[in-house]
């Protein structure tokens, strides 16, 4: 892969962390378009390999992964949770 597309990649994933508090962090749907998974169930899959990937190396995967939904504007002022 030529080193431009890897800094352009790199440069994309990085600028679609969100910070809070001074931790970086990433929202699962936003890693899932950045991969071009089109369908969230097959993305899961990937998520729970990482979670595997984390317990092996010995880190607490609760430290790594934390299950939020991200809420979505619909008509009339509702919320839909994704």
């Amino acid at each position: 892969m030529k080193k431009e597309v890897i800094v352009q990649l790199n440069k994309t994933f990085e600028d679609s962390a969100y910070t809070q508090n001074g931790v970086e962090y990433w929202m699962a749907r936003d890693i899932q378009k950045l991969l071009d998974y089109t369908e969230w169930r097959n993305f899961l899959l990937v998520i729970d390999k990482a979670k595997i990937a984390c317990m092996k190396s010995g880190q607490a995967i609760a430290d790594h992964f934390v299950d939020v939904n991200k809420m979505i504007p619909m008509p009339k002022g509702a919320e839909w949770g994704i």
